[in-house]
């Protein structure tokens, strides 16, 4: 919708009813929230000003914190006792927390996104303690306070989200903390400096000094790294060492997303490759909704990438000036804010301006293209087309399932993982 009614109309139906067929799925994934449950709050916010959405959604988020009070005797006050607004929680004792944890090992990473219903018939360890059952209670709550204060950051642009945003990253950092010894993963992050501007990823490798096959892995226009991060931790033991970015000119990007990002990504690709840890023959790339754009786009451009997965791709049709029309009014501002666009004929412009329709043949590295068959965001003919014009495209439509196929998250995860792994990782250290 491209009227500026919106904010009027959702006082009256809530916001939810502005937001893309999947938000709910998407975020009820990434925090074990309760579809239902997440479904209601969305419908309960009633404006997406930033007083009315960040206070409502930051509020949300302090309660999963305040539960964290109430399990663990000693995080009493914690989080009371410093400004609502604050992201500087590294005064707290997250090690007793990641202690507690250690007997649930490296299930810990599938464990902590299990929404309430799961996690009550989980097959959990049985011979855990009480104070570990707390902690897994807590680091759950943890997840949902860093998804909550990221929806409440969506779709970035303003101070009150950005502040959100750093709220949610600063949490997440100290989850990776916590989890990462458990599942035996190094996580740190890596700043790439690149032309006035600055990649903030982060790298996460097997423990050890040998060298691994790497998949950079990049998000969409609204999307962030903890995002991808948290589901993906549950791949500890792929062999691979992965690193995950946010698309060029979205949250903490100084300039913005244009054909010239092709050479941040560039950039990454290069840095990365000389990187100890990394083997940089054995490089793949992986991006999801706008980020697919990208990784189609890189496939077809780099000499350094074995093969590439692109998740509900933007590449043509969804370019055009009449796929924007039912686009969510908010998702428009995101990409004027993303592109330094002005107006809605400058975006046509910057958008069609970055059509592969015609590069779709230089692709010849192994390509899997993923996406939902009634994609309601982007055009599915632009998976459709992309994997038929790759020289090896694969193509994976989930039925019923629309963009990035939110409902078979896990399943294309998975899916994504294998071929990465069957590409890039010997047969000699697959499991």
């Amino acid at each position: 919708m491209l009227s500026r009614t919106t904010e009027l109309a959702a006082q009256r139906l809530g916001a939810g009813f502005f937001l893309p067929a999947l938000f709910v799925q998407r975020y009820a994934s990434m925090g074990g929230l309760d579809p239902g449950l997440f479904a209601a709050q969305l419908n309960g916010v009633r404006s997406f000003k930033d007083e009315a959405w960040c206070g409502y959604w930051n509020a949300l988020a302090r309660e999963q914190l305040a539960s964290i009070e109430t399990v663990l005797p000693g995080f009493a006050g914690a989080f009371s006792a410093v400004p609502a607004d604050a992201a500087d929680t590294k005064g707290l004792n997250w090690v007793a927390l990641r202690d507690a944890l250690s007997p649930f090992g490296k299930r810990v990473a599938a464990l902590m996104t299990l929404n309430e219903a799961a996690a009550a018939v989980s097959s959990v360890d049985k011979q855990a303690s009480p104070g570990s059952h707390r902690a897994m209670t807590a680091l759950r709550s943890l997840v949902k306070a860093i998804t909550y204060y990221q929806v409440s950051a969506f779709p970035g642009g303003t101070m009150a989200r950005m502040e959100a945003y750093a709220r949610s990253r600063a949490l997440f950092d100290e989850l990776i903390a916590i989890v990462g010894p458990l599942v035996g993963m190094v996580i740190e992050k890596h700043q790439i400096e690149v032309d006035g501007d600055a990649v903030e990823g982060y790298l996460v490798t097997p423990a050890g000094t040998a060298r691994h096959p790497l998949a950079i892995i990049t998000n969409g226009l609204e999307g962030t790294v903890q995002e991808l991060a948290i589901p993906l931790l549950r791949y500890h033991d792929s062999g691979m060492a992965v690193f995950i970015m946010e698309m060029p000119g979205t949250y903490g990007y100084r300039q913005r997303m244009s054909l010239a990002s092709e050479a941040i990504y560039h950039a990454v690709i290069e840095n990365l490759s000389g990187h100890s840890r990394i083997d940089p023959l054995r490089v793949g790339f992986v991006g999801v909704s706008f980020g697919a754009y990208w990784a189609a786009r890189m496939a077809g451009s780099s000499k350094k990438l074995r093969c590439a997965v692109a998740c509900g791709a933007p590449t043509h049709h969804s370019f055009k000036v009449k796929s924007t029309i039912g686009i969510p009014d908010i998702i428009i501002k995101a990409l004027l804010n993303t592109t330094g666009a002005h107006t809605l004929m400058d975006l046509g412009l910057k958008l069609k301006a970055l059509s592969l329709q015609q590069r779709y043949r230089q692709i010849n590295i192994p390509l899997l293209v993923i996406n939902g068959d009634k994609d309601t965001l982007l055009s599915t003919q632009d998976s459709i087309d992309l994997a038929k014009g790759a020289q090896q495209g694969t193509l994976k439509l989930y039925p019923n399932d629309d963009h990035c196929a939110m409902g078979h998250y896990n399943d294309w995860l998975d899916l994504s993982q294998a071929w990465l792994r069957g590409h890039l990782v010997p047969d000699t250290s697959r499991a």
